[in-house]
């Protein structure tokens, strides 16, 4: 199968320990080889300092004092060599001053003498971890690079970064995936990116929103009819399932899927064989089903209202999108990111506009920073945009507080506030930038109050 190359899970990183201390250097380096770890051993800087230019080192333990110079002197140098590489500096029991001066140069984690073994483990173990997804994540920044791919990801956030590591893992698979998010989060940007980076690549992506198609017509829809099946129905016609043959099709807000139909579709995915409406004869069709939702699926099991064999088998790999709330430093990256999109490349934010921008909660995420920008970049009056440029609800940093259903509905009404201003109040406009119809925009309108 094709796709990325799968990571060697069982290979150890590479260890330098520096201590001038022998036995210190021989029970660390004694037990990390039990552990199965490569190490490296240094009785002062400059013996470490050579080591480290011709070894990969990805770990450093470093002694803080050592005679012929500091552990935050040779630390410093190491990370102008190369900045990757994580390290955990060993000090003195209860030296404070030291322990805040090095994570102040970068360093990941600091042990104090005589040390926890356990601990030691422990942390390197949540290394491993964090270099394996970094490794991952780079892995799919340099694919959509080098095979310029047609989307772009934006951030470098940790949370991307976990996010990012999955899709690596799984898009070289066949397994059905469940993309949680909530609305604006961009889930269907990366079941594109899933798409793109597996085997499937070449064949066609087919998206079908479930909450934009009529009942009456989600069958038809997904599975395609024959002459004569209904009223209206003068041709045959190829349903998004046979569109997506060999490729991989996309269902948008699947927790809209009407329940006679969830029957179907899981027939469809345990044979692989679909039946238009108004036919007789099974097609056989190879797909891969990428499924996103911002329902809670669970519940609506629960609730009767999703069918629990179908979820289960939608949910072999999972991932989530997070809220950009959750990945703030991001923001001012997709912040150039729209500028340059929207050729707003002459504009830029002043610092205090900036600072105050990334503590807004964004409850439309990148949607609505996205509309954000495009306002800001329109009518912003010379080329800084300053706090007094930014929305009222910007630059109060309205929070939400109290009772869920009264969170939920303070929510509700700004992002139906944000949209009206972003449209100019033209509802028809508003309403197909939320996602839903000017009369329920009407309604909802009425329910908040809300004038202009």
């Amino acid at each position: 199968m094709g796709g990325p190359p799968i990571p060697d899970q069982e290979k150890k990183m590479i260890i330098l320990i520096v201590d001038d201390e022998e036995m210190q250097r021989n029970m660390l380096q004694g037990f990390l080889k039990k552990q199965g770890f490569q190490t490296l051993t240094a009785s002062g800087g400059e013996e470490a300092l050579a080591l480290f230019e011709t070894h990969p080192v990805q770990l450093v333990l470093m002694d803080h004092r050592m005679e012929d110079m500091n552990g935050d002197e040779v630390l410093a140098k190491m990370k102008a060599l190369s900045p990757l590489f994580k390290a955990i500096m060993i000090t003195a029991y209860g030296n404070v001053d030291t322990a805040v001066k090095v994570m102040k140069l970068g360093i990941n984690d600091f042990l104090e003498k005589p040390i926890d073994l356990k601990k030691l483990l422990d942390k390197i173990h949540t290394m491993e971890q964090e270099i394996s997804i970094e490794t991952e994540s780079d892995q799919v920044t340099e694919s959509i690079e080098h095979q310029k791919l047609p989307l772009v990801i934006i951030g470098t956030s940790s949370r991307m970064q976990e996010l990012l590591s999955m899709v690596y893992r799984i898009a070289p698979t066949d397994w059905s995936a469940l993309i949680r998010g909530e609305t604006g989060t961009g889930k269907e940007l990366i079941a594109r990116l899933l798409h793109l980076m597996s085997h499937r690549k070449e064949a066609p992506f087919i998206e079908v929103n479930c909450a934009a198609i009529p009942e009456t017509l989600f069958e038809s829809e997904l599975f395609g009819h024959e002459k004569g099946a209904f009223t209206g129905a003068s041709t045959r016609r190829k349903g998004r399932f046979e569109l997506a043959d060999k490729g991989t099709l996309f269902l948008d807000e699947v927790g809209e899927l009407p329940l006679h139909l969830q029957a179907k579709l899981l027939r469809t995915l345990q044979e692989k064989k679909i039946t238009r409406v108004g036919g007789e004869i099974d097609i056989d069709v190879d797909i891969r089903v990428i499924v996103a939702t911002n329902r809670d699926l669970k519940q609506m099991v629960t609730d009767g209202l999703f069918r629990e064999d179908l979820y289960f088998r939608l949910n072999v790999l999972e991932l989530t999108v997070p809220p950009l709330r959750e990945r703030r430093e991001d923001i001012m990256e997709l912040v150039h990111h729209f500028f340059k999109k929207f050729n707003f490349t002459d504009i830029a934010f002043h610092k205090d506009a900036a600072a105050q921008l990334v503590k807004y909660d964004f409850p439309g995420n990148i949607r609505e920073l996205e509309h954000l920008i495009q306002r800001l970049g329109t009518l912003v009056r010379g080329k800084v945009i300053r706090l007094q440029d930014l929305p009222s609800m910007v630059r109060e940093r309205q929070t939400y507080t109290g009772k869920l259903n009264e969170r939920l509905a303070a929510m509700e009404r700004q992002m139906l506030l944000t949209a009206l201003e972003e449209h100019d109040w033209i509802q028809t406009r508003a309403a197909e930038a939320l996602g839903i119809s000017e009369r329920v925009l009407r309604y909802k309108i009425d329910k908040a109050g809300i004038k202009k």
